[in-house]
């Protein structure tokens, strides 16, 4: 009897996600993909990987308090030096470059981006999307948001994989995928588009390199937005997670948080 009651569980949960998964492609096993509305579609497989909802700053926070800098090399004062006065001539310029402070990873960041079957005008909005990465990534603002990210009170990000804010700081800049465990400063990844008439904006595998992009929505988000999710997946690339089903602190993992905190600063740059 408590053999049959089982077999009837299982397929009542193999028939729930089959009616779930809209074009199936959602419950294949070790995949996960987010919906739109903010549910999400079943899951097989024990690494949550999903695709990001489009830009804003929700559950990005910038307040707290400086000074966690465990684990990174956060705070660097590679570059120029700043204020030296040339010696002896009148009217002198003063000093080099001036220094920000940032590592020098931070604007040598680059990509290694493999774009699948698009046409020049979804290549041009990739590009842009890519480009403005790289110059967030490149600013104080977002190093500063990323080491000053709280959540309840705390200098600290969910399912951060214990990894210290200064720590994931400085794993963006090493740039190092599981699939790529080599520190080489630039995103490695494929993507590629693919329609579906669901609310599923994209999705992928911790066994890929490669992401794939819903276009139903690719082609009216704001390349900000693009921008924040090509990151938020790739995050997912560097060993970052997130709980399988939504919810407030969701926002706060890395790939959400972070992803929108370059879909936030990268305003200033579209």
């Amino acid at each position: 009897m408590i053999k049959f009651f089982s077999l009837l569980l299982m397929i009542s949960f193999l028939a729930s996600c089959n009616k779930d998964s809209g074009n199936g492609d959602e419950c294949v096993a070790g995949i996960q993909a987010e919906k739109s509305d903010g549910a999400t579609s079943c899951t097989v497989g024990s690494e949550p990987i999903a695709g990001d909802t489009t830009g804003g700053t929700t559950g990005d926070t910038t307040g707290g308090t400086t000074g966690d800098t465990t684990g990174g090399t956060t705070g660097g004062t590679t570059g120029g030096t700043s204020g030296g006065t040339t010696g002896g001539t009148s009217g002198g310029t003063t000093g080099g470059s001036t220094d920000t402070g940032l590592p020098n990873q931070a604007y040598t960041f680059d990509s290694n981006i493999l774009f699948v079957d698009t046409t020049l005008t979804e290549q041009q909005k990739f590009d842009k999307a890519v480009e403005i990465i790289k110059k967030v990534v490149a600013t104080e603002e977002f190093r500063s948001r990323v080491l000053n990210h709280t959540y309840l009170g705390v200098l600290t990000f969910v399912d951060n994989g214990g990894f210290t804010n200064a720590q994931i700081y400085q794993k963006v800049l090493d740039a190092a995928e599981k699939l790529f465990p080599t520190k080489n400063n630039a995103i490695d990844m494929e993507v590629q588009l693919y329609f579906a008439d669901t609310n599923v904006i994209g999705y992928t595998y911790s066994t890929s390199k490669r992401i794939w992009v819903n276009t139903k929505y690719f082609g009216t988000n704001p390349v900000t937005s693009v921008a924040s999710n090509l990151f938020h997946e790739w995050l997912h690339k560097v060993g970052f997670g997130h709980a399988v089903s939504y919810s407030v602190s969701r926002d706060y993992s890395v790939p959400y948080a972070v992803g929108r905190i370059i879909g936030s600063i990268g305003k200033q740059f579209d």
